[in-house]
C-alpha cells in the first residue's frame, strides 16, 4: 500500500470512531433533553458542545497516532499524478454528498424551530461527506485507477 493509501485507511478509520464517539453521546443528551421537550423545540446545549470538543480531539488523536506510524515504518510519502486524480474523484463524491446534506438542513432549519435537528443533520452529512471521499478513495486505490 502506497502512503496515502494508508493515510486514508488511518483517517476513515479515525473519522469513523469520533463520529460513532459523538453520536452515542449525543444520541444520550438528545434523549435526555427529548423526554422534556419536542422534538422541534430541542437545541444544542454545552453538553453537545463539549461531546463535540471531545469528539474532535478523538479524531485528532487518532489521526496524528496514525500518521506517526506510518511515517515511521513507510518513509515513502511520494504522490504522483494517479493519487491527486483519486483525490479529484473522491472529492466530487464528497461534494455531491455535502451537498444533499446542506439542502435537506436547510429544509430542516426552516420547518423547525430549534437548532438541534438542523446541526446534527448538517454535522453528520459533513462526516457522511468526507467519509464518502475517504471511501471513494480507498476503492479506486484497491481499484488502481
Amino acid at each position: 500500500m502506497s502512503f496515502r493509501e494508508k493515510s486514508l485507511w488511518v483517517m476513515l478509520f479515525a473519522m469513523g470512531i469520533a463520529a460513532f464517539f459523538y453520536g452515542h453521546a449525543v444520541a444520550y443528551v438528545g434523549h435526555v433533553q427529548f423526554e422534556t421537550l419536542p422534538f422541534r423545540a430541542m437545541t444544542v446545549d454545552a453538553p453537545m458542545v463539549a461531546m463535540f470538543h471531545i469528539a474532535v480531539a478523538v479524531l485528532v488523536a487518532f489521526a496524528i497516532l496514525g500518521h506517526l506510524l506510518i511515517v515511521l515504518f513507510d518513509q515513502r510519502t511520494d504522490e504522483d499524478e494517479r493519487d491527486r486524480l483519486i483525490a479529484l474523484k473522491g472529492a466530487r463524491v464528497g461534494g455531491v454528498v455535502l451537498a444533499i446534506g446542506v439542502f435537506l438542513s436547510l429544509w430542516l432549519a426552516v420547518v423547525s424551530t430549534g437548532n438541534f435537528g438542523f446541526t446534527q443533520l448538517l454535522l453528520s452529512f459533513w462526516v457522511l461527506a468526507q467519509m464518502s471521499d475517504y471511501a471513494v478513495q480507498l476503492w479506486l486505490q484497491r481499484q488502481g485507477r
